[in-house]
């Protein structure tokens, strides 16, 4: 293994799961999960790119097992599925969401990785984590968190994203 530092300021596809077909341009990229067995295609920006955020929820923070999700919202529209649709599961449920609305996960069958979240409140959007996006450069750029959303159930130890908009539930500032 290199220790070179990697360069951020350009794409680059580091070995992270099986797959390594993933690419970008300047309008798309995809998203694999950690087997490669699902792929999906969505735009890097505007109107099809809706929004990026981190969530605390505790519904994030349960079904990613870690502190906080890292997302990004996207048209239907805009979405394409690749390869793999038939390969997704899929789990819904409204007991643990504020709103009363219904949260359908869509996750790899094979390696179990979250896809992508729909909302019964958010009708023709999916919720995609950033983690699944295989241009790691976008995670840094396009994709970048641009609010941070249930924040009064953030850890202690973890401190507020820099110049990134705050908002209690996921209401106003």
């Amino acid at each position: 293994m290199s220790s070179a530092p990697t360069d951020k300021s350009k794409s680059y596809f580091p070995l992270a799961g099986s797959a390594n077909d993933g690419w970008s341009n300047e309008e798309e990229a995809t998203a694999t999960c950690f087997c490669g067995a699902v792929q999906l295609k969505f735009p890097t920006q505007g109107p099809g790119l809706v929004e990026t955020f981190v969530c605390h929820c505790t519904d994030c923070r349960k079904i990613t097992a870690s502190m906080f999700a890292s997302n990004f919202t996207i048209l239907d529209t805009h979405l394409t599925h690749v390869r793999g649709r038939e390969n997704l599961n899929a789990f819904g449920q409204s007991k643990t969401i504020g709103t009363g609305n219904t949260m359908t996960n869509h996750f790899c069958s094979t390696c179990g990785t979250l896809m992508y979240r729909v909302s019964t409140g958010f009708l023709g959007m999916s919720i995609l984590r950033i983690g699944t996006v295989d241009d790691f450069h976008l995670h840094e750029t396009k994709l970048k968190p641009k609010r941070e959303q249930f924040v009064e159930n953030r850890v202690k130890w973890l401190h507020s994203l820099d110049g990134v908009r705050q908002f209690e539930g996921m209401g106003t500032p």
